[in-house]
């Protein structure tokens, strides 16, 4: 397993887009994922990458996260070869999981989430790339 990303939760990519760049890094990809509400771009930072997250509707989960919370890291996304088996062993040992079954996410990877209250309080991504 590794990082595959993190993801930054922001009312809009281009205003801290710049801080990014200004790093070095680079946006390599951007894209609208309808069914999430969310637009994101995507910076390479060694093996991994800062995803910045942009809600695109008031109903957005990015939306009612930027209302309670604010700017900043809404979750940690970690790469595993077998999306399902992962979801079945975290099931099996009684994780709450918000998410049973995967679903497609940004650059058509599969994904789903576990819940916070499972992780203390980190939500966390898996993710498989179906490349």
């Amino acid at each position: 397993m590794k990082i595959n990303h993190l993801g930054i939760a922001t009312n809009s990519i281009s205003d801290v887009l710049s801080f990014w760049e200004g790093l070095g890094l680079e946006n390599v990809h951007t894209e609208t994922v309808d069914d999430q509400k969310v637009r994101v771009a995507m910076l390479p930072i060694g093996e991994s990458r800062v995803e910045l997250l942009e809600p695109t509707s008031d109903d957005s989960p990015i939306s009612k996260f930027l209302a309670k919370r604010g700017g900043g890291i809404h979750h940690i996304a970690v790469e595993v070869e077998d999306i399902e088996a992962s979801l079945a062993a975290l099931k099996a040992k009684g994780t709450r999981l918000i998410d049973e079954t995967p679903r497609v996410g940004a650059e058509g990877c599969l994904v789903a989430f576990v819940h916070p209250a499972a992780t203390g309080g980190v939500l966390l991504e898996l993710v498989q790339t179906l490349s």
